[in-house]
């Protein structure tokens, strides 16, 4: 357990900043998982305006550095490439 104060500030800052790390990351999981499920349902309207959101929530957690800039890009380039390949 924590006996200064400073150590005690931390682990209470280290909890508000996880769990908004947390919320972020979900966020962007989500909006992978949209684009996936337009692109099943063959959508590619809304696909193509859904990917542009999820690259949003993809390079908010790269540069916030939730997940590595390689994982960011690689996810970019899969979704991209489905959403093309219905066109």
């Amino acid at each position: 357990m924590a006996n200064n104060p400073s150590a005690i500030k931390r682990i209470g800052i280290n909890n508000k900043k996880r769990v908004a790390n947390q919320s972020q990351k979900s966020e962007m999981r989500t909006a992978i998982k949209t684009v996936e499920a337009l692109v099943e349902a063959k959508d590619v309207e809304k696909a193509q305006v859904e990917l542009k959101n999820t690259v949003k929530h993809i390079d908010k957690a790269v540069q916030k550095g939730l997940i590595h800039k390689n994982n960011g890009d690689r996810q970019k380039s899969r979704l991209t490439k489905k959403v093309n390949g219905l066109a």
